[in-house]
């Protein structure tokens, strides 16, 4: 099997630094108005009262802001470090002191300063030697363009739509003394945060399952039957990932390539067929390689260099780059642990222009999602098996949105390969060709508009409504394709799950059809004994929770309980998907 976004390709690579600690959050230091430039005037001849008051104050601004910086370290989305003006009112006060006064609070602010962009800078998790800048108006921006090489800054990438640049530099210094001396010109200060495999953050506790893997039958597992050759036509997915290989599943010139400077095809390295293996599962045509937008169009984007990695400037570059292409779906099969700036904003940009972003939510069995999945503005997916359990690998959270199929799918590679492809990598571009498919079969709809269809007609996943497993639900694009069937029937067991702290054995009964069912039976097998139970009436999306006990001791003492469960609808009843409509398995003791 391949791994994809956390885990190994062909079991034997990892990411570079798998084994260090990233930071949980944005990490990103923010001047909304740095203060420094007026600060550090210098007037003479003003009262000794006036010293003693503006010497108060500049210490008490500089031991609340170690302190915030201390506090946030590297962690949370609110790890940002924020300076305004309108809000703390010390420039009056720092114009009072004299200049002698100044120039030791100058000393003491460079310091501080330093000493805080070192560590919000200096992150191993980030391109050494880096920062991205962004910067308040368009006259500072420019300002910047042009003074950046003679202050000892040098410019790897600029994005004049957000104002934003990419420096390197030798030392800290040229950047340290660029801020003071244009103070209330930066509007944010980030790290260049590495998006790729990253390391492993503390895993959930999560009862082992026996994973069951998709093989070539993910579009089945949709609800995907009969003639979708034409699904995806006139839509436009954009892949940023390692570049996409020349493939006869993606055959008749629907491949487009747009450069950002890392070449249009992917390298030969062993993870470089993962953009492949992601525009397969969106648009692949072929039997062996199906995807789920067959007739669909792909921007592939190169975002990757020849190490196989990212980062959140490049990513947000290939962000504009296929929304001012046309794209109105951009798939992200990759992450970081680290949100930034510069990154926002280009997610903010997309949705403002109506597209949709879709990414993986990460591989690590983590409660937490990784960017740019975590921002609220993205389509999260998280990751399920052939018997839509939650793989244990995918992450969960809040701001997870969906899940689809992740384990064991069959895709593209490099050289026409075929692969088997884990992760919520594999996840993504399903979704991503599902939103593709809705737009293509009806005309004039958004891209916004095609996924709250899907996400609508999700199947309920694991507990009745949203979870952190599963998000909204499981990816059910037949339902999705079929909602304006009046006739269609689909009644469903959609999940099972054992919950140790009631010590019941839990079913999730579903109507995925269009009209309100009545007179459902479900029998509930547990060691060989059987309940019975009416299921009301459900209309059309609604949900029914039947609760079976079982015994925790007769549970410790077997070390497993088999169970069965089987829904019977009325009398006359043609059930479009019989298959759901029956589950078994084994409830395993709690791990302890």
């Amino acid at each position: 099997m391949v791994s994809c976004f956390g885990g190994l390709i062909f079991g034997n690579f990892s990411a570079a630094n798998a084994s260090e600690d990233l930071p949980s959050g944005a990490g990103a230091l923010r001047f909304r108005s740095v203060l420094m430039a007026n600060y550090f005037m210098r007037e003479k001849h003003f009262p000794l009262v006036a010293l003693v008051g503006g010497l108060l104050i500049a210490t008490a601004f500089f031991v609340w802001l170690w302190s915030k910086v201390r506090h946030d370290g590297d962690g949370g989305p609110d790890a940002a470090v924020s300076v305004d003006t309108t809000e703390r009112p010390l420039m009056a006060a720092a114009a009072t002191v004299d200049g002698t006064a100044a120039e030791a609070q100058r000393g003491l602010a460079r310091s501080k300063l330093k000493s805080l962009l070192q560590r919000r800078l200096e992150t191993k998790n980030a391109r050494a030697h880096e920062a991205v800048l962004t910067f308040k108006s368009e006259d500072a921006y420019r300002k910047f363009l042009a003074r950046a090489g003679a202050v000892g800054l040098r410019l790897r990438g600029q994005i004049d739509s957000l104002r934003t640049v990419r420096v390197g530099y030798d030392t800290i210094d040229p950047l340290v003394d660029d801020m003071l001396g244009n103070a209330t010109d930066f509007q944010s200060v980030d790290a260049n945060y590495l998006v790729q495999v990253p390391a492993t953050p503390a895993a959930e506790d999560r009862p082992k399952v026996s994973q069951v893997p998709l093989g070539n039958n993910s579009l089945a597992f949709l609800g995907v039957t009969g003639d979708h050759s034409q699904w995806g036509r006139g839509v436009t997915v954009a892949v940023l990932d390692s570049g996409v290989a020349a493939d006869v599943t993606l055959s008749g010139g629907r491949v487009q390539y747009l450069d950002l400077g890392f070449g249009l095809l992917p390298g030969t390295g062993p993870e470089d067929g993962h953009g492949t293996a992601v525009a397969g599962l969106v648009a692949g045509a072929s039997p062996d390689a199906p995807g789920v937008a067959s007739a669909a169009a792909i921007l592939s984007i190169r975002v990757t260099g020849a190490d196989g990695s990212s980062d959140s400037f490049t990513l947000a570059q290939g962000i504009l780059a296929a929304v001012d292409a046309g794209a109105r779906i951009i798939n992200i099969s990759m992450g970081s642990y680290s949100d930034t700036a510069v990154l926002a904003s280009a997610i903010g940009y997309a949705s403002a222009q109506g597209a949709v972003i879709v990414a993986s939510a990460g591989n690590d069995g983590a409660a937490q999602l990784t960017w740019p999945a975590a921002d609220s503005r993205v389509v999260s997916v998280g990751a399920v098996d052939a018997l839509e359990q939650q793989v244990y690998f995918s992450n969960g959270g809040a701001q997870l949105k969906i899940t689809a199929p992740g384990y064991g799918v069959d895709t593209a590679w490099l050289n026409g390969q075929r692969v088997s492809f884990d992760g919520t990598s594999a996840s993504a571009p399903l979704v991503a060709g599902a939103i593709a498919a809705v737009m293509s079969t009806t005309p004039g709809l958004s891209a916004t508009e095609a996924w709250a269809i899907v996400q609508r007609y999700a199947s309920d996943g694991g507990a009745p409504g949203p979870d952190p497993e599963y998000g909204g639900g499981i990816l059910n694009l037949g339902w999705a394709m079929n909602r304006n069937d009046p006739t269609r029937v689909d009644t469903a067991i959609a999940g099972e799950y054992y919950d140790s702290a009631t010590g019941t054995m839990n079913v999730v009964v579903q109507n995925r059809g269009a009209q309100a069912a009545s007179g459902l039976q479900l029998n509930v097998t547990v060691s060989g004994v059987t309940t019975s139970q009416v299921v009301p009436a459900l209309n059309s999306g609604a949900t029914y929770l039947f609760k079976s006990p079982v015994s925790a001791e007769q549970l410790a003492a077997s070390g497993g309980i088999v169970f069965r469960t089987q829904l019977i609808n009325s009398a006359g009843t043609v059930d479009q998907v019989p298959a759901n409509n029956a589950k078994s398995g084994v409830i395993i003791p709690p791990v302890k």
